[in-house]
């Protein structure tokens, strides 16, 4: 069965290196690979980037094509693109210039997004929703403020700026990271927040954004309050919550599965079958090759029908922007130097 016929499938991957391997090309033309991500080590510059997404997309022209680019210390695109400052300088311009704030966020959000787009990507994983509160040194500065009517202006805006790109938006991590100290790449996290707490604080960044979110990344979090089980794992916070109390119907991208935190979901056949049955529409499985392979045989036998919300992460852009344009273009330009003054 040709791949591209039935629509993307709901694994999302990585790749070794700055071209494609033959064994990568097959892969790719798996039914169950919808998403490819891409890291640092693919990525040299401009030209090869986008020799390099050209060359997945004319693999698998369904693939949805993804990045981690949101300033600061989580930025894959480097040289040859803008320099983009960690979020939490706007949450400092805006204790002194609100309306400036604003503006900035609102151009931070289309810099970065017409950028990534004319890289030929389709998505950012951006922006971060959880709030600043000097607990979570993973989270720390990637986070606009530590205050909720603050990182929900400047959130809005920046994905305003998004979309105005023609790029669709997703919010990480759901229903809020900030208040653990354990990096879930690492450990697993717990939340002993009562509920209420977590419900009047965290979860309504989400809430109050939800108008302008095309997808969600839930926590790799135990919020013992509400569910035994990670947020990525929990019908509770997927389906009650979110789905049914929010009436969001955008994309649930999981955060990646190889991360320690998901080990307490089992070994990536329950990690897989747990996240399908709480109600993600991808799952990411990054950085371990063996891991992915598990993966899809899981989905094999799984047989999970693709997600009709994945379409919706596409590119909206009528024509990809040019990069070389971009870097001359007068608005780009007063951003950047908007940008060495924060």
């Amino acid at each position: 069965m040709n791949p591209a016929k039935q629509g993307p499938g709901v694994l999302m991957l990585d790749l070794s290196g700055q071209t494609l391997t033959d064994d990568e090309r097959a892969l790719l033309q798996h039914p169950q690979v919808g998403g490819v991500i891409l890291f640092s080590r693919n990525i040299a510059g401009p030209a090869q980037v986008q020799a390099l997404t050209a060359d997945i997309r004319a693999c698998r022209p369904d693939i949805l094509l993804a990045v981690d680019q949101e300033g600061g210390r989580v930025q894959r695109l480097r040289d040859g693109f803008s320099r983009l400052p960690p979020m939490y300088a706007l949450h400092t311009l805006f204790s002194k210039e609100p309306e400036q704030a604003r503006v900035m966020s609102h151009d931070l959000g289309w810099l970065m997004a017409s950028e990534v787009l004319a890289a030929g990507f389709d998505i950012s994983f951006a922006p971060v929703l959880d709030l600043h509160t000097g607990i979570s040194e993973v989270i720390g500065d990637r986070a606009f403020s530590s205050r909720l009517d603050t990182l929900v202006d400047l959130a809005t805006a920046f994905m305003a700026g998004m979309h105005e790109a023609g790029m669709a938006t997703t919010g990480k991590h759901f229903p809020g990271h900030g208040s653990v100290a354990a990096d879930s790449h690492l450990d697993l996290p717990v939340d002993d927040r009562s509920l209420s707490q977590i419900e009047e604080q965290d979860l309504q960044v989400f809430v109050r954004c939800l108008p302008s979110l095309d997808a969600v990344m839930p926590a790799h979090v135990v919020y013992p309050a509400a569910d035994a089980h990670c947020a990525g794992f929990s019908r509770y916070w997927l389906q009650t919550v979110l789905r049914e109390r929010l009436g969001f119907d955008g994309v649930i991208f999981s955060d990646d599965l190889v991360m320690a935190a998901a080990g307490a979901a089992g070994d990536m056949s329950q990690r897989v079958n747990q996240a399908l049955k709480a109600g993600c529409d991808m799952l990411l499985v990054c950085n371990d090759r063996a891991a992915a392979l598990d993966a899809l045989r899981a989905l094999d036998e799984a047989r999970p029908a693709p997600s009709p919300r994945l379409q919706g992460m596409r590119r909206r852009c009528s024509q990809q922007p040019d990069l070389v344009a971009l870097q001359s273009d007068a608005r780009v330009i007063d951003i950047r130097n908007r940008i060495s003054m924060l």
